[in-house]
């Protein structure tokens, strides 16, 4: 009787690595079901991406202010449900983020200075999702300001990751598990029937593992400052910035959610980070099937109510 294994494999998708890894006693079998996930996800990337002028979202965004744009049904309830989760954040999570100009906020070496606070405000003017006008039955989104632009890069890893565990469940993957760039989503268990172990990443050594969790038919995701920063007089400024004020969010190290959908996982990552602590803690707090794990500045360790990490 051929044995189980674990069959994985990594490829770039979305501008970010992904690995696939599946669960089963035949290699070519398994082979098929992954490369069918990764067509899911370069399907997806197409509908989504800023990067070529005819995906529908750079359609919409090249019509702010001026008209509707009729877009697929699974791209207007991807920004249907960012709207929602924008509700719930009270705005910290925003699709229209890219708004922003990347002048402002290039995040390499040569950023030596903040913009000051005036001109960073004025950036964020079109930041609102309030301005973004869906028309179900004719299924067209509408940014109603000129200048304004959505961007998935919140939510649309995990939404892939999520589209592509589908595929597979759907093709008879039992077990298996979908990283994109950090970003997991597991079901079933390992080939000893073991749930699958996910390590958290260590803020201040990314390599390292901070700490383990065993799970199973759940979503994981990391929002960390350690990814991407810059260090202005001796601090530490990470690339997420808070929409209201335009300014690098600092106080938050990282921030990992658990979920049971990969989706709403990669969305709360950021704005929990935003929100800071005690406001981030006390909404995950008030939500079904969701909980957070945050690293402060100074190393201190908080968790969601039904979380216990010893």
């Amino acid at each position: 009787m051929a044995v189980k294994q674990v069959f994985k494999k990594g490829c770039k998708l979305m501008g970010n690595q992904f690995e696939f890894s599946v669960v089963a006693d035949d290699e070519n079998w398994a082979n098929e079901r992954i490369e069918m996930a990764i067509e899911e996800v370069k399907r997806i990337e197409k509908l989504l991406t800023t990067y070529n002028n005819d995906s529908e979202t750079n359609l919409v965004n090249n019509n702010a202010g001026i008209q509707p744009v009729a877009v697929s049904r699974e791209t207007f309830e991807l920004v249907k449900r960012s709207i929602v989760i924008s509700k719930v954040t009270q705005g910290a999570f925003d699709i229209t983020y890219g708004s922003i100009d990347k002048k402002l906020w290039n995040f390499d070496q040569n950023m030596t200075a903040l913009p000051d606070k005036d001109t960073a405000k004025k950036m964020v003017r079109l930041i609102n999702y309030r301005n973004i006008t869906l028309d179900d039955k004719n299924c067209t989104i509408f940014l109603r300001e000129r200048g304004m632009r959505i961007g998935f890069g919140g939510i649309g890893k995990g939404y892939a990751a999520e589209r592509a565990k589908l595929i597979m469940q759907q093709t008879g993957v039992e077990s298996g598990v979908v990283n994109a760039a950090g970003d997991l989503n597991v079901w079933g268990t390992q080939p000893d029937g073991r749930k699958w172990t996910i390590g958290i990443a260590n803020p201040d050594s990314s390599r390292q593992v901070f700490s383990e969790l065993s799970l199973t038919d759940a979503a994981v995701a990391t929002s960390g400052n350690y990814e991407k920063f810059v260090m202005i007089d001796g601090k530490k400024y990470s690339h997420t910035i808070n929409p209201r004020t335009g300014l690098p969010v600092t106080g938050i190290k990282s921030v990992t959610i658990i979920s049971t959908n990969a989706e709403i996982a990669d969305a709360m990552a950021t704005p929990v980070t935003i929100m800071g602590v005690y406001a981030g803690l006390d909404m995950i707090n008030q939500m079904k099937d969701i909980e957070a794990i945050i690293i402060d500045d100074d190393d201190k360790l908080y968790t969601s109510k039904n979380i216990n990490i010893t």
